[in-house]
């Protein structure tokens, strides 16, 4: 009787736990929040569910001996048997990973706490921030060794170095959106960015091989998340403006000062009425406006994100802009084991650009054109008025007719994007197929009418009597395969593994087509005329292969190894140095997690170092090839017919620029990271520099050099970073803080020296490179104040005693080399270019719904060689306008001045220290107070934010420099030197951020 209860009592209970049932219930976060898109699955099946936009979830066919998988990004997933429960409420809480900022590095990403390298990261907020047409714009400052020096000029691309100089030639960055390799960042809309991350020594920049020497700034898109569906609608609108003004003479300080070089022009008298300020006359007020809309959604399973933006800007400079549309769609899905995505951005650009006369700026041209001339003169053909009498220096046009008169707009076009596949073979083994391109297209044109400047009969200063049309169209595409295996893995709960095999190819494709012509009978058609057509085209073709090899290991997180080594061949060098082979190596240590840092306040104390080479192949295409050269005629038959000859010699032993780099760093974070900092000392030595190097003139070479092999350069500097946190209380606020240094020597050239940027007038060479010295080093004369007698000239000039070249009131030189005669040999070296150190200053507070940003930017110990201080005050020898210290030239009544005689020596003006001054500045890049609704009674169901926002750009610029701006550079060998750089405006703006 027993058993046959117990038995009945088995088949009942079985019986009751085989019955399905439905299951309800939300899930949270630990904050109390209902989280959406919450996948729930059955173990051991693939039957589950997900909560719906309220974190609620529903569950049919559930048996009681079933355990239900809560699972969301960034929680700790929750395995919860079902038993007698209908309602299951479950709280997830944060996972560990998740905590730990996660780092996107070459090829994938790491936990910052895994990270052995030098990496700075640049968040999205930090980015939108600034309005800015240009997304590496928004780095400057941001991060600790980067150099960021902007062009006012709206859509023109910033100058970029990453811990300073590394080379004689190219130093830009490598640029990866999305793991295809770019140009630069100027086809990708900033307000569509998710993280930058900017790799600066060899552990982490080598895994891109002969690409990293400069360091790679690697950019990644905003994706889809799980969760509501969510539209959100960014806009900002104002204007930009620059008040700045050299202190140029007006009409009578004009006249007077051309009388004291006796020039007496002969003008008619009513124009001496005029007082025109032709630097007001190129300036303007800009209006800039903005409107991003993008969409994210997504689930477990799937996610997308769409956007649009519209940008309008106008510049500070009359008829400059910049107008782009861009689109972008980044999704996912996954199925199983598989996961199939893409990433694609297409912008449509249109600048106006900023023009020239003659090779010379705009502000050269405003800073030296006469004041009595009026800006219009409708008698004249094309209504613009300048200079008619050589008294004035005709080569100062009138800059509103340069800027104005020419149909000039430049059109882009830029098609970012990839396409992947990724597959899980086997728990922890991922293999990944990517097709990367990059395409772009480049269209500008310039459609010039008739005109005359001159309103002197017979006279043809500053004038065109034909129309001129030019057209320049270029289009390229690159195509990046890429194939990786990656293992990770983690044994006995400590030994922490992740492998990487890689083979990539790389295939790029550029033409040029190029043509002007003009046109002496109408000036209505925007087309080729009969007369002057010249065309021109070109094409080129580059290819890569690269093998990579990376592995990262750790042990309970504690003790961190890495190394990487990379083959790259390239088309840029023949089959005696095609390959490269370039490898890196790091450790790590946590020291916080060490049993005897149990009680101390540092959570965070990791020690690192790395050491490595890069390659740098940044030359043209066919360099080591022999080239043929065109624009030739041969005499033949008596008469003459095209001919052709050498363009350039062959350098089959060319080889790759090697560059090896050496990194110790030390990061910290105390009391639960609200004190957080990094130390960093890095070393790079670059070896066989490429370079582009004067030939012979013997060797009968019409290229004048060739790409060669030369030299050693060696940079090292240190970089820090300070922040700290407050979250507690309705007040809350952070500071973040960096500061780096770098310093640059020429330890071997192969040559004697290597001149740099021409000076205008063709006086010399502004710089140069020798061994021994910082690159591209300012050279010159050492002045030494005013002779104020003949005696003082004669105690110099001991050589030629009876010279009457130089008087009293001319500039003293040193004579360094103790000829007793100035002159070309006792040019010296008068500075550098390069700054003791770059900082920045970002402060972020919020009070209930207030939040305040300010954030400051500088540069110390910088000097700047300003060639436009030379206009102002050249006019001593040549009639311009000029600098108003010209009326404070030395007099023999007037002797305690620094300004030289007028007309004086021609030596007062040759190159020397006299034009180079300290650029520091410390800048308020950006003053932002905005508020948050969230009365729900005002922005409804529908909307979960309502932000306005007020905001200000370069409002305070704090320097002794006199120029415009203080944020110089162009490139190595111009590097430092103003030209009448366009400077940055200030901007005042009104935005508005709204989501759905």
């Amino acid at each position: 009787m027993k058993i046959a209860i117990i038995a009945l009592l088995m088949i009942c209970s079985q019986s009751i736990l085989s019955q399905s049932k439905t299951v309800k219930g939300s899930v949270k976060n630990t904050s109390g929040e209902l989280l959406p898109g919450v996948s729930i699955l059955i173990k051991g099946t693939q039957r589950g569910t997900e909560t719906d936009f309220d974190g609620l979830f529903t569950l049919d066919n559930v048996k009681p001996t079933d355990q239900l998988i809560f699972a969301y990004l960034g929680s700790e997933t929750q395995t919860i048997p079902v038993g007698n429960q209908s309602t299951i409420n479950v709280v997830l809480a944060d996972s560990a990973e998740a905590l730990d900022e996660i780092v996107v590095v070459g090829y994938g990403s790491q936990s910052r706490a895994s990270v052995t390298g030098a990496i700075s990261t640049v968040k999205s907020e930090e980015i939108s921030v600034l309005p800015v047409t240009n997304a590496e714009s928004a780095l400057q400052g941001r991060a600790a060794g980067v150099t960021i020096l902007n062009n006012g000029s709206p859509g023109s691309n910033p100058l970029v170095l990453i811990r300073g100089l590394g080379t004689l030639g190219n130093n830009a960055p490598l640029y990866v959106i999305d793991g295809v390799i770019v140009g630069n960042l100027s086809g990708i809309s900033p307000n569509d960015i998710e993280t930058v991350s900017i790799l600066k020594d060899a552990s982490t920049a080598a895994i891109y091989g002969a690409r990293g020497a400069n360091g790679v700034v690697i950019v990644t898109t905003k994706k889809g998340k799980s969760g509501k569906a969510k539209i959100s609608f960014n806009t900002y609108s104002g204007f930009q403006t620059f008040t700045k003004r050299y202190p140029v003479m007006n009409t009578v300080q004009y006249l007077q000062h051309a009388a004291n070089l006796g020039v007496f022009p002969n003008r008619p008298l009513e124009l001496y009425q005029n007082n025109t300020n032709w630097q007001d006359e190129i300036f303007q007020n800009g209006y800039m406006e903005n409107y991003n809309v993008s969409y994210s959604a997504g689930s477990q399973k799937s996610q997308q994100f769409f956007s649009a933006e519209y940008l309008s800007q106008e510049g500070t400079i009359i008829n400059t802009g910049f107008e782009r549309y861009s689109f972008r769609a980044n999704s996912s899905v996954t199925l199983g084991n598989l996961k199939v995505g893409e990433s694609m951005a297409v912008s449509f650009g249109e600048q106006k650009p900023e023009l020239q006369g003659g090779g010379r700026t705009l502000i050269t041209h405003a800073i030296k054109s006469a004041p009595y001339l009026p800006v219009y003169n409708p008698n004249n053909v094309g209504g613009f008025q300048g200079p008619s009498s050589s008294a004035d220096g005709q080569d100062a046009e009138n800059p509103v007719r340069v800027q104005t008169h020419p149909q000039a707009l430049n059109k882009t076009l830029s098609i970012i994007g990839n396409v992947y596949l990724e597959y899980e073979l086997l728990e922890g083994l991922k293999f990944k197929s990517q097709v990367g391109l990059d395409y772009f297209t480049f269209d500008g044109k310039n459609f010039t009418t008739p005109y005359s400047d001159d309103s002197v009969l017979g006279s043809s200063t500053h004038a065109q009597d034909f129309t001129s049309y030019g057209r320049s169209h270029s289009q390229g595409q690159t195509i990046i395969l890429t194939n990786s295996l990656e293992y990770n893995k983690t044994f006995n709960d400590v030994h922490n593994l992740d492998v990487l095999v890689l083979s990539e190819k790389n295939d790029s494709k550029s033409t040029n087509f190029g043509g002007s012509a003009r046109n002496l009978v109408s000036s209505e058609l925007e087309q080729f005329g009969p007369t002057n057509q010249s065309i021109g085209s070109g094409s080129s073709e580059t290819g890569w292969l690269s093998y990579l090899g990376r592995i990262n290991y750790n042990y309970d997180g504690k003790y961190i190894v890495s190394a990487s080594h990379r083959a790259d061949a390239s088309s840029r060098f023949g089959p005696n140095n095609r390959w490269g082979h370039f490898s890196s190596g790091s450790l790590g240590w946590v020291i916080s997690k060490e049993n005897f840092m149990k009680d101390s306040p540092f959570n965070n104390l990791k020690l690192r170092a790395s050491y490595g080479e890069t390659g740098n192949a940044n030359i043209g295409d066919y360099a080591y090839f022999a080239t043929l050269g065109g624009n030739y005629e041969y005499p033949i038959g008596g008469g003459n017919g095209p001919g052709i000859t050498q363009g350039s010699p062959s350098n089959p032993d060319l080889q790759w620029e090697e560059i090896s780099m050496m990194n110790i760093g030390l990061d910290f974070g105390l009391f639960d990271n609200k004190f957080t900092g990094t130390l960093e000392y890095f070393q790079n030595k670059s070896n066989n520099l490429l370079l582009f190097v004067p030939t012979e003139l013997s060797s009968g070479n019409p290229s004048g050099g060739i790409t060669r092999n030369i030299g050693e350069l060696e940079t090292k500097g240190f970089e820090v970073i300070l922040g700290y946190n407050d979250y507690d209380g309705d007040f809350t606020w952070s500071a973040n803080f960096n500061i780096g240094s770098s310093i640059n020597e020429v330890q071997n050239l192969g040559v004697d020296k290597i001149d740099g940027a021409q000076m205008k007038d063709n006086i010399g060479f502004i710089n140069q490179v020798t061994e021994g010295e910082a690159a591209y080093y300012f050279f010159g004369l050492v002045s030494d104040g005013i002779y104020q007698n003949q005696a003082e000239v004669d105690a110099v000039f001991t050589a030629n005693p009876g010279q009457t070249t130089v008087q009293p009131g001319d500039v003293r030189y040193k004579d360094l080399n103790g000829d007793g005669t100035i002159n070309s040999e006792d040019r010296t070296k008068l500075a550098d270019p390069y700054p003791d150190f770059t900082y920045g200053l970002n402060l972020t507070a919020n009070y209930k719904n207030w939040d305040a940003n300010l954030f400051i930017n500088g540069v110390q110990g910088v000097d700047i060689y300003n060639t436009n201080k030379y206009d102002l005050e050249a006019g001593a020898n040549r009639l311009f306008n000029g600098s108003t210290v010209l009326l404070d030239s030395w007099t023999p009544s007037n002797q305690s001045t620094t300004q030289p005689r007028v007309p004086g020596a021609p030596q007062n003006h040759q190159i020397s220290d006299r034009y180079i001054e300290d650029g520091s500045f410390l800048r308020f890049k950006n003053i932002s107070l905005g508020y948050t609704i969230d009365n729900e009674k005002i922005i409804g169901d529908y909307l979960s934010k309502l932000r306005l926002y007020v905001s200000t750009q370069n409002l305070i610029t704090i320097t002794n420099y006199s120029g415009l701006d203080p944020e110089i550079g162009q490139g190595n060998q111009e590097f430092g030197i103003d030209r009448g750089r366009y400077p940055q405006p200030k901007s005042f703006l009104l935005g508005l951020q709204v989501s759905f």
